[in-house]
């Protein structure tokens, strides 16, 4: 295990700065947007910028990466967007913002594809999913890390996009001074969206939920939890608890989902998001020991609607399509991701900052019902007949390959029919 750990040290490091980066500035801008008076449907659009970045640098940059090399790729990535975010700190026109947004969207995609290959590279059909678990931890764990740096400044000054931009430019460092060979880009193709769509329903709608549901969340959560009244301090606990929470409890609702009907979990993830949802706007206190609990729980919910609905979608296709389907899904999820912010925005614009959990709480209701109605139309597979649940992020298509299910899916080859 030391082996396997110790030879993407280097990558998990950058990987660890430059997440410590970006998922404070995520926080950030909200922050600042909202303090600036912006409305919630102005800052929705912001995100959505950064969304659209990010969806078609998944799309693009992969030529560029192939072309140059991952490390000088990655290095061209890195310093762009350490730049895009020192510009922040230099004015504050909005439309400047939006293209800035943009750009480290798109900066970040080439920096997860860069990332993510890499780690492929380092994978074996033994290792995949001890290397994807590493990764993941990672991750999850420098996001809900960086919800606390929003503390060291009022983010009213430029001080903390200077300590952001300076992570994002130290995150350069490990991979320039790695002694590992580059890795080439492995192939990943997508399924179209009908044939994704076919295959199962309610895969389908599940993952595009849930890019929609996260999108909103990670870009207005903080603008919730400020205009609820938790403040600044409050806004940054309020986030660091809910991803805490994904990382948490999203392997325990992954066992569930194993072992029962997985339609049945997603239809009751689904109920019990609602119910948190409810209650993250209900409860009067934003920064007691209650509403915590709420969005630690509500977080594990939230987190777990991608990877079981990416299950529940490689339970209904055949093994070869596994890779290419879960690129699409990936896809799917990144352009819902777009698309909710502007949404949860209106809602807010409506009926206050708890439009937000209102409008993540009827899309969770939509999806249960759709659930219910699917349960009705078709038979799931047995729970013996599933494949294993297997956590991955809805990161760029580079990932999937890392995604062990296609490895220990023998016995399940041939499921086809629709979920």
């Amino acid at each position: 295990m030391y082996g396997i750990v110790g030879a993407i040290i280097p990558i998990l490091l950058s990987v660890a700065l430059m997440i410590l980066g970006s998922g404070a500035l995520n926080t950030l801008i909200g922050i600042r947007l909202d303090g600036g008076g912006y409305t919630p449907f102005i800052i929705g659009i912001i995100t959505a910028a950064y969304y659209t970045g990010l969806t078609l640098g998944s799309l693009g940059c992969s030529r560029l990466i192939t072309r140059v090399g991952h490390i000088r790729a990655f290095a061209a990535f890195a310093s762009v967007f350490s730049t895009a975010t020192l510009g922040h700190g230099l004015t504050g026109d909005i439309y400047i913002w939006g293209a800035l947004r943009f750009v480290e969207g798109f900066c970040l995609a080439g920096i997860y594809m860069c990332v993510e290959s890499w780690l492929n590279d380092k994978a074996t059909n033994e290792t995949r999913g001890k290397i994807l678990s590493q990764y993941m931890i990672v991750l999850y764990a420098s996001m809900a890390a960086a919800q606390q740096l929003i503390n060291l400044d009022e983010p009213s000054r430029p001080h903390l996009f200077i300590v952001i931009g300076m992570l994002l430019s130290m995150s350069l460092v490990p991979i320039a001074l790695t002694r590992s060979s580059a890795p080439s880009l492995p192939e990943v193709s997508s399924i179209g969206v009908r044939r994704l769509y076919e295959a199962s329903p309610l895969g389908f709608a599940g993952v595009f939920l849930s890019g929609a549901m996260l999108g909103s969340v990670y870009g207005l959560g903080p603008i919730f939890a400020t205009q609820s009244g938790a403040g600044v301090s409050g806004a940054a606990m309020f986030m660091t608890v809910l991803i805490a929470g994904g990382v948490l409890l999203q392997w325990p609702f992954g066992w569930l989902s194993d072992i029962f009907d997985r339609r049945q979990v997603i239809i009751a993830n689904s109920i019990a998001f609602f119910v948190m949802s409810l209650l993250l706007v209900a409860i009067p206190d934003k920064q007691g020991w209650l509403f915590s609990i709420c969005a630690m729980l509500a977080g594990g919910l939230l987190f777990s609607f991608y990877p079981m609905a990416m299950a529940h979608t490689n339970d209904h296709i055949r093994k070869e399509e596994m890779v290419s389907a879960s690129g699409g899904l990936i896809l799917i999820n990144s352009v819902a991701s777009i698309l909710g912010p502007l949404i949860a925005a209106a809602f807010m614009s409506w009926f206050g900052p708890g439009g937000l959990f209102i409008a993540t709480g009827l899309a969770s209701t939509g999806l249960a019902a759709f659930g219910l109605w699917r349960t009705r139309v078709r038979q799931s597979p047995a729970p013996e007949d599933q494949m294993n649940f297997h956590p991955v992020p809805p990161t760029t298509p580079v990932v999937v390959p890392l995604h062990p299910a296609h490895d220990d899916q023998e016995g399940n080859a041939e499921q086809t029919s629709a979920g």
